[in-house]
């Protein structure tokens, strides 16, 4: 069966491009204001949104990621809140595919199988959760994948060539590879020996790759771009949502700060066609 997360990339590919994917945090800096900053995603320049869905133990967030979680928790988001955002959202948009990234906690809670159904019925594309391993498999990945929702894994720089067959085995829709060890928020030391990373893990599968952690500029998702089929950008996104607040609430320049910042990026990401055209024909 054939996604919308394989179409856009798809497309992009068409394009000659990599696809910029961007993330926010569900329910940042409240409800009302983060459905805005979703609705404006697209025609900023984002192909593809992962939906952070925040949790008071995110372990792999950066200061910036996690200020954004705890934000939209004072602000009352819940999983049942952040599906019905999913839902509004495709109400104006059926093409955009919508990722929810997040911890397993919540939606055990929530119940596996409610939480399938229910995210498949408000317009979820895919999936990405952080704290389960290929080996826990059967406790998510396969029940999504059976119900039409892809599963994207994560891979790093230590994920050797042993483990990436565990790690792609159940993947579908593209790899996410986070470009540092560490936390969101980290900067890639070497946009070189990402690209090599990159093409280490496309020698195991014809899934695109995207690579994230660290992308903040223009200049950042431009170099990323040339080596990679899809950028993604979130810590930096988040941030400009911190920076817009006056005394933790949304303002006037909230929104606009947050296209502002991901048109410059597209831009970066879109520009990265002509090095990789460039490259490709040297």
């Amino acid at each position: 069966m054939t996604t919308r997360i394989d179409r856009r990339f798809a497309a992009c590919q068409a394009e000659g491009r990599a696809a910029f994917v961007t993330f926010v945090t569900a329910g940042d800096p409240d409800i009302e204001t983060s459905r805005a900053i979703l609705a404006a995603l697209p025609a900023a320049g984002a192909d593809l949104i992962e939906l952070g869905m925040p949790f008071t133990d995110p372990m792999a967030d950066g200061a910036a990621v996690q200020a954004a979680g705890l934000r939209a928790l004072k602000a009352g988001q819940t999983v049942s809140g952040i599906l019905e955002t999913v839902r509004l959202f495709r109400m104006a948009d059926t093409d955009t595919p919508i990722v929810l990234m997040g911890y397993f906690n919540p939606i055990y809670i929530y119940g596996v199988d409610r939480f399938v159904r229910d995210a498949l019925d408000a317009g979820v594309d895919g999936l990405i959760v952080v704290d389960l391993p290929a080996e826990e498999d059967q406790e998510l990945c396969l029940p999504a994948l059976r119900a039409g929702l892809n599963f994207i894994r994560l891979a790093t720089p230590t994920t050797d060539d042993k483990r990436l067959p565990a790690v792609l085995a159940n993947t579908s829709g593209f790899v996410y590879y986070v470009a540092v060890t560490g936390i969101t928020g980290s900067t890639i030391a070497d946009f070189g020996v990402v690209a090599d990373s990159v093409a280490r893990i496309k020698d195991h599968t014809t899934l695109p790759v995207a690579v994230g952690f660290g992308v903040k500029t223009e200049a950042d998702a431009r170099a990323v771009a040339s080596g990679a089929d899809g950028v993604v950008v979130g810590s930096a996104i988040v941030e400009t949502v911190r920076l817009s607040l006056e005394d933790g609430r949304a303002t006037a320049r909230t929104v606009p700060a947050v296209t502002d910042l991901v048109a410059r990026l597209a831009k970066g990401v879109r520009a990265g066609r002509a090095r990789r055209m460039e490259q490709t024909s040297t």
